[in-house]
């Protein structure tokens, strides 16, 4: 059983489900990004994009997550779906920066 490979008992905090979880976003997030890079161009996004068009098939389930969770109305959220996905796309930024910074300081 994998509970009997190690001899520690003790689960290092890096090693707990929450942590392993927000590892995981941070890598889709990361992997969304990298995908935005590579098939889309920024001056596109005046005109409105289509996403599912301008990313590959392999990539899109992943690019799908990451930007619909992101650009999900909230109540009373009025703006237009383009908008969502927009802000969307700047937080997604930011996430992958701020991961960025937090692995260099540590």
């Amino acid at each position: 059983m994998l509970s009997n490979m190690g001899s520690s008992t003790v689960r290092s905090l890096d090693r707990e489900p929450a942590a392993l979880a927000m590892r995981i976003g941070v890598v889709a997030a990361e992997a969304a990004l990298a995908t935005f890079a590579r098939n889309l161009d920024l001056d596109d996004l005046e005109d409105g994009v289509d996403f599912q068009g301008a990313i590959g098939p392999a990539e899109w389930p992943v690019f799908s997550l990451v930007i619909d969770t992101l650009a999900e109305a909230g109540p009373g959220d009025r703006r237009t779906l383009d908008e969502r996905r927009a802000d969307a796309l700047n937080d997604l930024a930011r996430i992958c920066m701020a991961a960025k910074e937090r692995a260099g300081a540590a």
